[in-house]
């Protein structure tokens, strides 16, 4: 799945719930079931992800349909006092930012790609 390896062991540095946040912010109109093959999680745990984010409000939804729309609040601030001030809006960026030079660094030519890991 996007040359991310199946089997995982021990800690990560993104938590599920930013993950989640993640692939709302790249699909307002995602299902869960899709959230959690992404994010490879089980769909109760998603559930739970969406309503914690929800509750402390990082996000809502409203019905359309047999779907939901999610919208991110983006001005909200994050919740540990190391990133005190930064906000939702910050994270997703910084991470879409990760994603496109990721993609980028996948489609360039094997020379241009050790050029960038070296700087």
């Amino acid at each position: 799945m996007d040359g991310v390896s199946e089997t995982h062991a021990g800690w990560t540095f993104l938590t599920s719930h930013a993950r989640v946040l993640a692939a709302i912010a790249e699909d307002h109109r995602t299902r869960i079931r899709d959230i959690a093959v992404r994010c490879r999680l089980t769909e109760r745990a998603v559930q739970k992800i969406i309503s914690d984010l929800e509750q402390d409000g990082y996000l809502s939804h409203t019905r359309e349909g047999r779907t939901n729309a999610y919208r991110i609040q983006p001005g909200t601030i994050l919740r540990h006092p190391a990133e005190a001030g930064m906000t939702v809006e910050a994270l997703l960026s910084t991470l879409a930012q990760h994603d496109a030079q990721r993609e980028h660094s996948a489609t360039a030519p094997t020379g241009e790609r050790d050029s960038e890991l070296a700087e």
